[in-house]
């Protein structure tokens, strides 16, 4: 079984009687009470289910609220919140392009994209003035996949964050068929044809000895690609493992009183460590490891200091099980605004940034960052898990697993 991490969201892929195993497949890490796991169908052979990563919020007396609402301004961090904590003031990415690799369809994904851009005075980006497009893992404008709750959250959060950094950024949505491998490197290697700047990828899947194979479709020279690190702690995932991706962690991002405004700490529930299968690339030189180390930066990812997010996309098919996840609170996707967390967050923040930088016609796979830490914000506290203290799994001064080489200061080391 290869178990799927839309990271934000979670995916199983399974075949077989190994679907049953699939009940206790791991889940983003997220403190206890304020988040919801939404898309929790169960799985058949062959299929995927994810679980939104989305924070419910309490009211006055402590009950939990609905987790989406009316309000932008009260859902989590906005454009201008991330662009002050990654210091990209003053810079645009204006008609560089970056892609975004998912699977299914989000059927409102253009007209969510504008009241989110609304919201915060961007700019718009749309199919008529040519600033956004969303074709299938052919490149083609149709057919489309099947329209998906959970992946249309993601594919929101996708577009969002890539807004929220890169305003100036034209944005190329392209949908896999299904979340099967083979349909999403299909994507990737269409995303990576069409003149573009960086691609993310905010999914993944636990090791295997399988993974090797496909690491070509993600070496695509003068493109920066990134994947995220996964949301269940400490524990690699791939495609962030493969040496041709700039794996990306994640933080809990707060407001400050100091000089920056803002300070971080390792996010508990993003993924790091020591691969398996693939070989040490030669720019990555920590010697507690002797194969690919994850990850090599990050940018906010927690769900409890997440990002605002819209998403009206709600169908999840009717019927019984639709009603409990209703009554859970748990389905339908969101109705309006959210506020969603993940190393899905992270990984179109840094996929943007490097567009922002518009230098990807130098960047070697990760490598660029390592040569440019002092343009790193060094994020030095907290942990993702139990590895006997290694910086594998705890933060700490210079690089380390769940941070990497910090986050965003400014575009010079990307």
């Amino acid at each position: 079984m290869l178990t799927f991490t839309v990271t934000g969201l979670t995916i199983g892929l399974a075949t077989g009687v190994q679907a049953a195993a699939l009940s206790s497949a791991p889940r983003p890490s997220a403190s206890a009470g304020t988040t919801g796991f939404g898309c929790f169908r169960p799985l058949q052979a062959g299929q995927a289910r994810c679980f939104g990563v989305m924070k419910a919020h309490r009211t006055a007396s402590g009950r939990m609220s609905p987790f989406t609402t009316g309000s932008p301004t009260t859902m989590g961090y906005v454009p201008s919140d991330l662009r002050s904590a990654y210091h990209l003031g003053g810079t645009s990415g204006s008609g560089r392009t970056v892609a975004i690799v998912d699977a299914m369809d989000d059927p409102n994904a253009e007209s969510d994209l504008a009241a989110y851009r609304s919201a915060y005075g961007l700019p718009s980006c749309t199919r008529a003035n040519g600033c956004f497009r969303k074709v299938n893992q052919s490149g083609q404008a149709s057919p489309l996949p099947s329209g998906d709750y959970g992946w249309a959250e993601e594919i929101s959060l996708d577009l969002d964050m890539v807004s929220a950094t890169c305003p100036g950024c034209h944005i190329l949505l392209v949908e896999a068929k299904s979340t099967n491998v083979a349909d999403l490197v299909k994507a990737e290697d269409t995303a990576t044809t069409s003149g573009v700047a960086s691609v993310s990828n905010s999914w993944g899947g636990s090791e295997d000895n399988t993974i090797t194979s496909f690491d070509s479709h993600f070496k695509h020279s003068g493109v920066a690609i990134t994947a995220s690190s996964g949301d269940s702690g400490y524990g690699v995932s791939w495609p962030a493992s493969s040496p041709y991706v700039t794996a990306v962690g994640g933080t809990s991002l707060s407001k400050a009183a100091n000089s920056r405004g803002w300070t971080e700490t390792a996010w508990s529930g993003a993924g790091s460590g020591c691969s398996a299968y693939e070989a040490k690339p030669s720019w990555q030189r920590d010697s507690g490891c002797a194969k690919r180390t994850v990850a090599d930066v990050s940018a906010v990812a927690d769900p409890d200091t997440g990002v605002a997010v819209y998403d009206t996309y709600n169908n999840c098919g009717g019927g019984m099980l639709c009603d409990t996840e209703l009554q859970l609170g748990l389905a339908q996707g969101a109705d309006g605004w959210v506020e969603v967390g993940g190393t899905s967050v992270s990984s179109p923040i840094i996929a943007s940034v490097y567009a922002l930088a518009g230098n990807t016609s130098q960047v070697v796979n990760g490598s660029y960052p390592y040569s440019h830490t002092s343009a790193l914000n060094d994020v030095t506290s907290g942990s993702n898990g139990s590895c006997g203290g290694s910086y594998l799994c705890t933060a700490r001064t210079g690089y380390d697993g769940p941070t990497g080489l910090g986050t965003p200061n400014g575009t010079g080391a990307f």
